[in-house]
């Protein structure tokens, strides 16, 4: 399900090239309206940068998924990020993970277009992902994919 509340894009429609050329792997984005990011399917909580901005789980079969909270919100060290959860939980879809201020994120003119991508691509054997959607954290299916 989506971890974020926000109407999904296309991965290549991201002004980001490591995003949009997928470099660090593939799936879509979310144009973020919400203020909290959620688990997006049962799993472990395997990374959570120390800058809370994004976070890694790994889901069954070995499938991992990051979801990035922004562009370029690494620079705001942690500022308009709370973490909820700790790296090394496991935790259940639409558990709240990281909660977000997002007008502080606006006010220092940073994107708030959310990647959320499978990071190891020779696990997943295919996905769908679901474009133009207005999803809502935690509730809406988003990106359904098949392991290896």
């Amino acid at each position: 399900v989506s971890p974020l509340s926000g109407k999904t894009i296309d991965i290549t429609e991201v002004p980001d090239a490591v995003f949009a050329e997928k470099m660090a792997g593939d799936g879509l984005a979310i144009d973020l309206t919400g203020d909290v990011a959620v688990a997006p399917a049962d799993g472990e909580l395997t990374m959570l940068f120390g800058t809370k901005h994004a976070f890694g789980m790994t889901l069954d079969k070995g499938v991992q998924i990051l979801v990035h909270i922004g562009l370029d919100t690494v620079s705001l060290n942690g500022e308009g990020f709370t973490a909820l959860k700790i790296q090394g939980d496991k935790v259940k879809k639409g558990e709240p993970i990281v909660k977000i201020d997002r007008e502080f994120i606006k006010s220092k003119g940073l994107s708030l277009i959310s990647p959320v991508i499978f990071t190891d691509m020779d696990v997943v054997q295919s996905f769908e992902a679901k474009v133009g959607v207005d999803a809502v954290a935690g509730e809406t299916e988003i990106l359904t994919y098949k392991a290896k």
